[in-house]
């Protein structure tokens, strides 16, 4: 059994939280579980509270602001205790066996530095469930939500984490610009064989725009997409370029990062770029 550090960004999570901890809990490979509360008004740090009681593996900390998700999972990665990271969104939950399954997977490939499990996409809209289209359109969406992510840290470090440019913050989609350099950089195998994370709809989540918007359901905002796929791409290109300058200097802190498989992605979907789980 491989540990893993979870790590769970939090704004305002007080309703759901309890179910992601609880799904948490039940992971004998969740070695440690980061909450990083950013900048709640609820009652999200009591929720955290009461669990850390119960099982010393909860921890918390707190952002002195509201910063985003992704500085919030950075911070938490930060603290982390273990080699391989996880990240949950505080709405979100792991099914019984997830971390197994992840654990398994780098124990039988230990040149991967990463795996994504499939996503359960749970009491979404009909009219998106029953697209023809949908089950396409919901594997893209499993290689990119941070849910779904189980990675070494080390190669997170040397990526750079989630990327915290202001445009992010206003349109979303640095998950999906983390996972296009992940993938082009190193690949992004998934766990396709079960669903192994639900995802859990409520209104305004960025998962209904992306399905709409790949299904031709909703027109998406030019000026948007332009943004999210150029950032996306600067993040892409500084990844890229940092990798390159630890690999000419000898420098990687597991063997993992040392042979880089030649992965060629696809652009991503302009709209795919902007989701968060």
């Amino acid at each position: 059994m491989t540990p893993i550090s979870i790590i769970i960004p939090c704004y305002n999570g007080a309703a759901t939280l309890a179910r992601a901890l609880q799904s948490c809990l039940i992971q004998p490979e969740a070695a440690q579980i980061i909450v990083v509360d950013d900048g709640s008004t609820d009652t999200s740090i009591d929720v955290v509270a009461h669990y850390g009681h119960l099982d010393p593996r909860v921890c918390l900390l707190q952002m002195p602001y509201n910063g985003g998700p992704a500085r919030a999972r950075n911070w938490g990665a930060m603290h982390a205790a273990h080699g391989l990271l996880a990240f949950l969104d505080a709405d979100d939950e792991y099914l019984p066996g997830a971390l197994a399954a992840a654990s398994a997977f780098f124990m039988q490939n230990p040149s991967e530095v990463s795996v994504r499990l499939d996503v359960e996409y749970a009491d979404f809209p009909a009219d998106i469930l029953c697209h023809a289209d949908f089950d396409r359109h919901a594997a893209t969406l499993s290689n990119t939500v941070p849910s779904s992510l189980i990675i070494r840290r080390a190669v997170y470090a040397a990526l750079g984490g989630f990327p915290m440019d202001d445009a992010f913050r206003r349109i979303g989609g640095e998950d999906g610009a983390f996972s296009w350099a992940l993938r082009e950089i190193f690949g992004n195998r998934r766990l396709g064989d079960a669903k192994r994370v639900r995802m859990h709809y409520h209104a305004g989540i960025h998962a209904e725009r992306y399905f709409r918007i790949a299904l031709g359901m909703q027109t998406p905002d030019p000026a948007d997409t332009a943004d999210a796929f150029r950032f996306s791409r600067q993040f892409l290109d500084t990844a890229r370029t940092g990798i390159a300058q630890l690999r000419a200097a000898g420098v990687a802190a597991e063997p993992a990062a040392i042979a880089l498989p030649d992965h060629r992605a696809q652009i991503p979907n302009a709209e795919a770029g902007r989701q968060q789980g």
